[in-house]
């Protein structure tokens, strides 16, 4: 067996796991009422199309990604195509760190998620006890991380080379995990554009990681691509479900998880373009607003309520958005031979 072998098998099982789930998953959140509360401020067809869709669908690939990572990694393990050298546990811990980190902030998304639809409206944590939580799983990854031995501090840029940024790393890396996983939850509001635009970011990090060598890091990407493969079914419009912040926080960890463990921070900056690009028109409407006392610099944010608000049909927002996406993984692909 080979490791394309395994990771085709690893992707093949989270795909069909998180796909049959949902003809047991749906129907039960159905029953329990578990739907989808949308804010009267987005586009008024959101109110009158998808009210009441069931929410909390991320854990269709949730549980297919941890199942098959789980058996992709004894798969490569049996075969003796992972590496147990030093350095090869160093990158299985990171995998399964940055798993355990992206299931942690899963656990945060189903806390709003609960509580919104507890209250009937869109009204879950407060956005300081969800900042608060985030930065506790975060803060609680890199200790696990630099506990494990795993110390370094450097960031490495394509064709130049590092940068130490001593203690000064945890920091900065740290606001941008958080700023990362919130910009995939912004990303989260489109019938199957998130699902979509991460499904090409886990698999250009397939690539790279098979690249750069990372075995266990790549079978982590397959899976949750594929599990996301299988999500698609339900999730592509008209959605049947919704991945909640759920989903998306699990999400925001693993884009943050391949990026950070694959020592490729640079490249996850790149290929999360769509993801920053979202976020950042957030940022700049609300201070727009704020200085203009009221005016708005776009008609809507996240940007692609823009577009939906232009007239774009939502399959037409996700293709756009999938085809930047692609472009960008691809460059942070090429960039791959600078380190």
């Amino acid at each position: 067996m080979t490791e394309v072998f395994a990771l085709a098998i690893t992707a093949a099982i989270s795909a069909v796991v998180s796909a049959m789930l949902g003809f047991i998953l749906i129907p039960w959140l159905r029953r329990l009422n578990f739907g989808q509360t949308i804010l009267d401020i987005g586009p008024v067809w959101h109110k009158e199309k998808k009210q009441g869709t069931p929410t909390m669908g991320g854990f269709l690939f949730i549980i297919s990604s941890v199942a098959a990572f789980i058996a992709g990694i004894v798969c490569l393990r049996q075969n003796g195509l992972l590496d147990m050298s030093p350095v090869g546990e160093l990158y299985l811990f990171r995998a399964v760190s940055g798993l355990v980190m992206a299931v942690c902030l899963a656990f945060v998304g189903f806390l709003d998620d609960y509580l919104k639809v507890r209250r009937k409206r869109n009204d879950g944590l407060t956005p300081n006890q969800k900042l608060l939580l985030q930065i506790f799983v975060i803060a609680a990854y890199f200790t696990a991380r630099y506990m494990s031995g795993d110390t370094s501090t450097v960031i490495k840029f394509p064709f130049i080379g590092g940068l130490d940024l001593w203690l000064f790393y945890y920091v900065i890396m740290g606001l941008g995990i958080l700023f990362l996983v919130n910009a995939v939850n912004l990303t989260d509001g489109v019938d199957g554009l998130c699902s979509s635009v991460t499904v090409i970011y886990c698999a250009a990090f397939v690539i790279i990681c098979a690249l750069f060598q990372f075995p266990a890091l790549g079978i982590l990407g397959g899976a949750v691509a594929g599990g996301l493969i299988g999500f698609l079914f339900w999730n592509f419009h008209p959605a049947k479900v919704f991945m909640g912040d759920t989903g998306s926080m699990f999400l925001g960890g693993i884009v943050c998880a391949l990026g950070f463990g694959a020592g490729a921070e640079i490249l996850m900056i790149i290929a999360s373009a769509v993801y920053i690009w979202e976020a950042v028109t957030v940022l700049i409407q609300t201070a727009y607003f704020k200085i203009t006392h009221g005016r708005r610099l776009f008609k809507m944010t996240p940007i692609h309520h823009s577009f939906e608000m232009r007239g774009f049909k939502e399959t037409s927002i996700v293709s756009l958005f999938s085809l930047l996406t692609l472009v960008a993984c691809a460059v942070a692909v090429i960039l791959v031979s600078g380190y």
